[in-house]
């Protein structure tokens, strides 16, 4: 297993505890899953790993159910302590092998180039340190690696791009756990070094009212070989 202490000060200064923000958001990933097509959106995010994955920011952990069978470990971070307990319930039921894991995507709890993927499924928008965080996804990648993201941001005319910073800039990461509506995924992992492969806009739901969380963008990235 290539895991840091677990119990180290690092991890435990960065613990997460939204205990009202995890509930909301349990039940309403668990509605999505079918209301909104996102149990396809984690079949599309997940389709042909193999290997170790780490996946950060894990949640309530429903992307393990879709795994494939050729992903030999996977070790998901997760620092919100209701969320991650969920998460481990959900590891019990999975057909891969997952490992739930306290720790932060700026200090990720585990050694350098251990990973042949990494996962990043609605995390950024609620990181502390988009750059640090996206430093720490390289540092544990092995060159070539891949980075299988999905993730929401920006988007829309003048009108829903002035309304999501409006929002980012005052009640929005107070009542969804650190959320930002308003960042840019794609352009943070290019900035960041990686070699963007194929991703598309996804608009969550596919149909009904546009929302400031609409904006999705689902794809591939990898940390360059040299």
């Amino acid at each position: 297993m290539a895991l840091r202490s677990a119990g180290s000060s690092k991890v435990s200064r960065g613990a997460v505890h939204h205990p009202l923000f995890a509930r909301c958001y349990a039940r309403a990933s668990v509605a999505a899953e079918t209301r909104m097509g996102m149990a396809g959106v984690r079949d599309r995010l997940l389709a042909g790993l193999s290997g170790r994955v780490i996946e950060i920011g894990a949640g309530n952990g429903l992307n393990f159910a879709h795994y494939p069978r050729a992903v030999s470990e996977v070790v998901a971070i997760e620092p919100e302590r209701l969320l991650r307990q969920l998460a481990v319930e959900s590891a019990l039921r999975a057909e891969v092998p997952v490992d739930v894991v306290p720790g932060t995507a700026e200090a990720l709890p585990v050694k350098s180039e251990a990973f042949d993927a990494v996962v990043l499924s609605l995390v950024l928008c609620s990181v502390r340190d988009v750059p640090r965080a996206l430093g720490e996804v390289r540092r544990v990648l092995r060159p070539g690696g891949t980075v299988r993201f999905f993730e929401h941001g920006r988007g829309g005319g003048r009108a829903m791009t002035f309304t999501q910073r409006a929002l980012d800039r005052t009640v929005w990461p107070l009542v969804s756990g650190g959320c930002h509506l308003s960042r840019e995924p794609v352009a943070a992992l290019r900035a960041a070094g990686f070699e963007l492969g194929p991703h598309r806009r996804v608009m969550m739901p596919e149909t009904g009212p546009v929302l400031p969380t609409s904006y999705c963008v689902l794809g591939t990235a990898w940390r360059p070989r040299r």
